[in-house]
């Protein structure tokens, strides 16, 4: 199967196919006299696993480290568990993050409700003033933290 076909059964691009190339995660194709790549039949099983273990969390070291060892005739049974349950635990922590950030929106709005019921029309609130005014704004700091988390 050429790199196009393989690519569009899979739903990917040519590029990645050649950046899995590139990092080891899909074994190098044979070529044929013209330079194309001809990719056996397990390509395509292999790249849909690929996407799948990085829709659930893995990271393209982690497969890269898992594929080669598994590649090479060995048993990455374990560290796979072990990277989805970090993954499992990260995924968790986020959410107790955004539920976090839930309830401290939540109050902010109903805060931010009353102010503005109190001020006369045609006069600023100055609701984003009042961010500065708490500490640190704990809100911004929940928003920021869970921005940097993905991996």
């Amino acid at each position: 199967m050429r790199s196009g076909a393989l690519a569009r059964a899979a739903g990917v691009s040519p590029d990645t196919l050649r950046h899995y190339e590139r990092r080891g995660l899909l074994p190098r194709p044979l070529r044929d006299a013209n330079g194309y790549r001809r990719y056996s039949p397990e390509a395509l099983q292999r790249v849909i696993v690929i996407q799948r273990a990085l829709d659930a969390g893995f990271t393209l070291d982690d497969l890269t480290r898992v594929l080669r060892q598994r590649d090479s005739g060995g048993v990455p049974c374990r560290e796979v568990l072990a990277i989805a349950s970090a993954r499992l635990a990260d995924l968790d922590e986020r959410i107790a993050g955004l539920i976090d950030l839930r309830e401290r929106l939540t109050s902010l709005v109903t805060a931010w409700k009353r102010t503005l019921d109190r001020t006369p029309a045609g006069t600023r609130a100055r609701l984003l003033d009042m961010l500065g005014e708490a500490p640190r704004a704990a809100t911004l700091r929940a928003v920021g933290n869970l921005r940097g988390r993905r991996r």
